[in-house]
């Protein structure tokens, strides 16, 4: 009981300090009860802020939305591949015609001619035609004309075929000297023989004009004979011979032979990662899956 009491037991300073506490406590009870501490005071926000802040949000988005779209550079579409063709909104159709139409050895010039051969719509066409960049001496409305009058004059003239021209035959042209001829002597010997006409074009230092003019009087009249290389025994410096291929695409041909064991079809060669779709056609001619 003694141990009970003791912790009641208080001085009479103490028990003043107890009751002095107990009345503040009151009193900052009675405060908290009766005084509103809550603001009276309204946020008013007028409808011309609220359609500033939404022109401005929606402004943001509107930028943000164009930075995800792709940026599109110029380019000839003469090269479009598959990839390229649906990144510009092609259908699947439209680009098999544009590879059919290469697949002959032919270019296209304009966009109208673009439009005809793909048969792409009139607004996707304006969307992309501004991007379209023919080389020069295609696009100059001046060798346009030039090549028009110059095929009336070509019906006159018996052609003769380019992979049996010496290079006397060639220097008639004006333009080709011994130099020249010799450099398309040496290029045809590399190829085993032109197979399409705008070879010549590839011809190096060969002024595209003058290239325009050995058309006019020489073309592909008989397909050469091409010795073809097995690309799945073939040797790797073998297959690198080839004019149109160098090291690192060679590199990526047969590392997808060693990823697939054996080549079945060379139209396998598309699906390589980086393999340019443009120069199958030329490629195809010298390679083959057996």
């Amino acid at each position: 009981m003694n141990i009970i009491n003791s912790h009641f037991r208080y001085t009479k300073s103490q028990r003043n300090g107890i009751f002095f506490l107990l009345i503040f406590i009151v009193f900052l009870q009675g405060v908290f009860f009766f005084t509103d501490f809550s603001s009276e005071e309204n946020t008013k926000v007028s409808q011309t802020e609220i359609l500033a802040f939404q022109q401005e949000l929606d402004s943001l988005k509107n930028l943000e939305s164009k930075k995800n779209i792709p940026k599109i550079y110029s380019f000839n579409p003469n090269y479009i591949t598959d990839f390229k063709g649906h990144q510009l909104g092609m259908r699947t159709s439209e680009i098999d015609k544009l590879l059919a139409f290469r697949a002959q050895g032919k270019f296209i010039n304009t966009s109208k001619q673009f439009q005809e051969i793909t048969g792409i719509n009139d607004s996707l066409l304006a969307v992309i035609s501004p991007y379209f960049k023919f080389p020069n001496w295609r696009t100059s409305e001046k060798n346009i004309a030039k090549q028009k009058s110059n095929n009336k004059i070509d019906k006159s003239i018996v052609k003769k075929d380019i992979n049996s021209a010496s290079a006397e035959d060639l220097r008639t042209v004006n333009g080709i000297g011994e130099k020249l001829a010799k450099r398309i002597i040496d290029y045809r010997t590399k190829l085993q023989g032109f197979s399409y006409n705008d070879q010549i074009f590839e011809v190096w230092a060969l002024d595209k004009e003058v290239a325009s003019k050995v058309l006019q009087y020489f073309e592909v009249t008989k397909l050469p004979t091409i010795q073809k290389i097995n690309v799945n025994t073939a040797s790797f410096k073998e297959v690198l011979t080839i004019v149109y291929l160098d090291y690192e695409l060679t590199k990526k041909i047969f590392n997808y032979k060693n990823q697939v064991a054996e080549i079945q079809s060379i139209e396998e060669l598309k699906k390589i990662d980086g393999f340019p779709i443009e120069k199958f056609n030329r490629i195809a001619l010298y390679l083959e899956a057996k």
